[in-house]
């Protein structure tokens, strides 16, 4: 993918993609160099066989058919990610039980030095050791979470968890939320529990994923009191949800208000319709190519390229007071994630300023493996 992409004159004013076929031409039409997705999953196959099977029987539950558009092999979904010109996209994971995180993210952060263009991530749960699981995740160049409430059944206000989110508020690293009630709801879904997760901790970068679906308007409320809670765009604005779950009209206004706080998402592969379907929803909101570029590319490209900044940044050593006042030192990352730089006084050393770790003999730093 070039660096740079200026407008085709072949393109003098992008067309909506119809197909998959024709998404290359139309970022091209829109001058942007690739699209970036954060919404997207892989994951290991027999928990995306599962996630499928929960899908294949919605008709059961929710009183509606979702066909996967896209259940082919991993390979051939990566391939039609490059071949759309999607050229950052994620790997969000989820657990819905303890004991499951960690391996996940391992999974996650081995499957993105597989695929230098899947930005590496991870996932947590609240038990006693999730801040961490979180913390080696950092070190190993864990750029982007994912927390699902409605999956996981828990309460992001839980104990366990408070660690986590100041953490990953420190470190400006994009958290992908389910927090709304849609498809279902959950224990801890809406607007409530995830407030108060960002009165304690303002600065998390909280990124609710489908828009807060079907709670919009509360959700947008929610973003005039946080500066740094964002949306993405997944499912909404596409014929399926708005028969289900439609955004309010009223608030279109809104959206170009918020439109640098806005970033692509789409839930590939598990959508039941085409991934050229929702940029053409995005199109028909007739908000203008500027708020398109913003959230097809520069929204999500300045929001992980922010997270970068931040693990790049040196971690600031207290000067010495007494024999108590030693703090660690700056320690780095080893092959295996893991911390060195314990300061001699039982301060606690940080993760290196490369933020990247060595796996599969594949260097990953926090733009997905040095791309």
């Amino acid at each position: 993918m070039t660096a740079d992409c200026p407008r085709s004159p072949r393109y003098p004013s992008p067309t909506p993609p119809a197909t998959d076929d024709q998404v290359s031409a139309y970022r091209r039409a829109l001058g942007i160099p690739e699209i970036v997705d954060l919404h997207t999953h892989f994951m290991p196959y027999r928990v995306l066989r599962k996630v499928w099977d929960y899908f294949d029987t919605a008709s059961d539950r929710l009183g509606f058919p979702w066909p996967i558009h896209y259940r082919t092999a991993e390979e051939d979904r990566v391939a039609r990610l490059r071949a759309m010109d999607v050229g950052r996209w994620t790997a969000l994971v989820y657990p819905h039980k303890a004991d499951m995180a960690e391996w996940l993210t391992d999974w996650a952060l081995e499957f993105a030095a597989r695929h230098p263009d899947c930005v590496p991530g991870g996932t947590f749960y609240p038990e006693p050791d999730a801040d961490t699981q979180v913390e080696r995740a950092l070190g190993r160049g864990a750029r982007i979470f994912k927390a699902h409430l409605q999956v996981g059944s828990y309460d992001p206000r839980d104990p366990r968890l408070d660690p986590v989110w100041g953490r990953l508020a420190e470190a400006r690293t994009p958290v992908v939320c389910h927090c709304g009630h849609g498809p279902e709801t959950g224990e801890a879904t809406g607007v409530g529990p995830i407030t108060e997760v960002l009165r304690r901790h303002p600065d998390l970068v909280l990124v609710v994923a489908h828009l807060g679906m079907p709670d919009y308007t509360a959700f947008l409320d929610l973003a005039e009191r946080h500066p740094s809670l964002m949306f993405d765009t997944t499912m909404v604005f596409t014929d399926f949800t708005e028969r289900i779950a439609p955004f309010p009209p009223r608030e279109r206004a809104r959206l170009a208000e918020l439109g640098e706080r806005i970033v692509l998402g789409t839930d590939f592969p598990n959508i039941p319709y085409s991934y050229a379907h929702q940029l053409s929803a995005l199109h028909r909101l007739d908000l203008g190519e500027d708020w398109l570029r913003g959230v097809l590319y520069e929204n999500g490209t300045r929001l992980l390229d922010q997270a970068e900044a931040a693990a790049l940044r040196p971690t600031p050593v207290p000067s010495r007071a007494g024999s108590t006042g030693g703090a660690g030192s700056t320690g780095d990352a080893g092959d295996t994630g893991g911390t060195d730089g314990a300061g001699t006084t039982g301060g606690t050393g940080r993760t290196g300023s490369n933020g990247g770790t060595e796996m599969s003999g594949t260097r990953t730093d926090g733009r997905g493996g040095g791309r």
